[in-house]
């Protein structure tokens, strides 16, 4: 039986999802402000991957069981304990672009944190460009939602 990945891309409009989603007015301010954020500095639009992810482009990958799929290359979740951000690489070389993010906490694929205020801005932006970077050089980040895959 093949594997199908719970993430893939819907067509649910990102502004209802945060009002149906998120029940606190200073988490979906912080939703709203991190939309435009990531938006900026990838170039994609925001669109729902899943039922609670927020993701911005996407990439190909393909593992060495032959599995493959697409993600969004960068995303977020307002979960109701924290925010999931999906926007790091997790490689030894990257480890520097953790320092002075403010405060958080790690999983294995994402960062938690409380309120957008606990993170340092401009950490957070060169973050979110260096993994933007790192994917569009290792992987396939044509988006076909927009007509050049980028916008």
């Amino acid at each position: 039986m093949a594997y199908k990945n719970k993430t893939a891309k819907t067509n649910e409009d990102v502004t209802a999802f945060i009002h149906a989603f998120v029940q606190q007015e200073a988490k979906k301010d912080d939703s709203f402000r991190l939309i435009e954020w990531l938006s900026t500095w990838s170039g994609y639009p925001p669109r729902i991957w899943g039922p609670t992810i927020i993701g911005f482009g996407q990439y190909h990958y393909r593992y060495a069981s032959g599995h493959e799929g697409v993600a969004p290359i960068l995303g977020f979740s307002p979960r109701k304990a924290a925010f999931s951000l999906y926007a790091y690489t997790a490689i030894d070389e990257h480890r520097y672009l953790l320092d002075g993010l403010g405060k958080f906490t790690m999983g294995k694929c994402c960062i938690y944190f409380k309120k957008l205020s606990d993170l340092h801005l401009p950490a957070l932006e060169k973050m979110c460009r260096t993994t933007l970077a790192y994917m569009r050089e290792h992987y396939d980040c044509s988006d076909p939602d927009t007509s050049s895959g980028r916008i």
